[in-house]
């Protein structure tokens, strides 16, 4: 059974990330995340995404894919990096919007994700990528002081609070929610997108609790007994 598939589909704060991950190491990178994801990982608001996405300055990678979609604004990992990036100018730096914008409409016409993947510089209240910067230290001779921007270091920070929000909470297991757009609006063990159905075919077909946690590193003995208990309960409702 691909239980590695319901595991990988998983950024839990009480209802899961759109989408699947990759697991590297410990850390979990998820693909696709709702707005409200990205504000709690960015610090940004709703009002900053949309109004940025409604005036072409950073829209989300999965926008167009699902436009009529309830999730119509689902946004990437590198869209995480590089909208944490921008806050982190504007509100450390204090980059204005309008420098960052001039540069992202020149980057734009050759990368297609240049806040996540580029080198940019800070110098005073403006910010180079790292092209430009090379070229404008030539003409001055070095003489404005320069910070370098890691991008790097962004990403680290991402990836720190997402396996943060991956954390269950002691009163999630043991508990089966169902929510809309969550697996479907199928139940699944709180805090995650693991199904109950998932966990009554491993059970169906003779795995015991132990080779079932072996299958599915977040859930818990308790997480186990209550999907076959709920399981068992609601097969039983269908046959009578």
């Amino acid at each position: 059974m691909q239980a590695q598939i319901y595991e990988n589909l998983v950024l839990h704060r009480n209802e899961a990330a759109i989408g699947a991950v990759d697991t590297m190491g410990s850390v979990i990178r998820v693909l696709a995340f709702s707005a409200d994801q990205v504000c709690r990982l960015t610090g940004l608001s709703q009002r900053q995404l949309l109004y940025w996405d409604h005036t072409d300055f950073f829209s989300p990678a999965f926008r167009e894919a699902i436009a009529h979609s309830p999730l119509a604004r689902v946004y990437s990992f590198a869209d995480i990096v590089g909208l944490r990036a921008l806050a982190e100018m504007r509100n450390r730096y204090h980059v204005p919007l309008q420098r960052l914008r001039r540069v992202g409409t020149k980057l734009a016409e050759r990368y297609s994700q240049p806040w996540s993947s580029l080198v940019f510089y800070v110098a005073g209240r403006r910010v180079y990528y790292e092209d430009e910067w090379l070229r404008l230290r030539e003409a001055e001779h070095g003489s404005q002081h320069v910070m370098r921007f890691a991008l790097t270091r962004v990403e680290g920070k991402v990836e720190r609070a997402i396996e943060r929000a991956s954390r269950r909470k002691a009163s999630q297991v043991g508990r089966v929610i169902r929510r809309r757009y969550v697996a479907q609006n199928q139940p699944v063990l709180a805090g995650t997108r693991i199904p109950t159905e998932a966990i009554w075919e491993f059970h169906a077909a003779g795995y015991t609790v132990d080779d079932i946690l072996e299958q599915y590193s977040q859930i818990k003995p308790a997480d186990v007994k209550r999907a076959i208990v709920y399981e068992a309960r609601r097969k039983h409702k269908k046959v009578a």
